[in-house]
This record gives structure tokens, sequence and C-alpha cells, in this order.
């Protein structure tokens, strides 16, 4: 019955697929038929990647978008310490030797730094002097917290004596 059943189901299949065209024949044509090599077999049924230039391309746009995504969150990452120390420049006040206030200076120099900088690609090398960035701006305003302590302190202790 199961051998009537599978002819009956066969031959079904090639009159439609003989309705339709023959490719429709070679697409309908079931495993269990039997490929002649394993080869054929894989041809059949595994997806191949087409060796033409437009997969090249379109792996290509891909590997861009991503670095591009990549510089964008960097590029934010730069931004953001960029302002961060502008910020910072905002506490340093004093002049220095030649009489310019010091937060020119910082800010000039922050700016010649990022600018020397801009046309770095390498994410590993831009994650370099991002961190680098952050903590010596971090260390700029521990440095600036402590000797203000340390002022408030003195003035305290003077105060204390002198009263």
């Amino acid at each position: 019955m199961a051998v009537a059943t599978r002819a009956r189901g066969s031959s079904l299949l090639r009159a439609l697929a003989a309705t339709r065209g023959p490719p429709l024949l070679q697409l309908l044509r079931s495993i269990h038929e039997g490929p002649d090599t394993i080869d054929e077999l894989l041809d059949r049924h595994l997806s191949k990647k087409a060796p033409s230039s437009s997969s090249s391309l379109l792996d290509d746009d891909a590997l861009e978008a991503q670095a591009r995504r990549r510089l964008t969150s960097s590029r934010r990452e730069a931004l953001g310490l960029y302002r961060d120390i502008l910020r910072a420049t905002r506490l340093f006040e004093w002049p220095d030797d030649r009489g310019v206030p010091w937060r020119e200076s910082l800010r000039a120099n922050a700016r010649r730094e990022f600018e020397e900088a801009r046309g770095e690609r390498d994410p590993e090398v831009v994650a370099r002097l991002l961190i680098g960035g952050r903590d010596a701006v971090d260390q700029a305003l521990e440095r600036v917290a402590e000797a203000s302590r340390r002022m408030v302190q003195a003035e305290e202790a003077k105060r204390r004596g002198g009263a």
C-alpha cells in the first residue's frame, strides 16, 4: 500500500511538474528518490555563497557600517571628554609665569591633542587615547580638589590659632 501511495504521489508530482515546466520538476524532486552522488545532494540542499563581487561589496558595506558605528560611539565619547576638559579648565583661574590664565593654556593644549588624534581610525588606539585623556582629567580634578582641601584646612587652622 505504501509503495502504491509513493508511486501515486511521485506520478502526481511529475504530472504537476510537467504542467509547469522542467525547473519545477527539479525543485520538487524528493530526497528519497536519491541523488546520483553526494555532491549532487549537497548542491541541491545546501545554500552556497555566490562568488560574485556583489557579495564582497555587501561584506565591505557591512564592515564599513560596523566601523562607522564604532567611530560614532568613539566620537561621542571624545566629544564628552572634550566637554569635560573644558568644564574642568574653569577651575584653573590663576595665571602662569607669562601672565596667561592656566585655563587658556589647558584649553589650547587639549584642542591641539584632539586635532592631532582626529584622523586616528584604529579602535584600539582611539580607546587608549580616550582612557588616557579621561584619567588625566580625573587626576587633574583630584589634585585641584586636594589643593582646595589643604587651603581650606590651612585657613581654618589660621583662624583657630589667630582667634
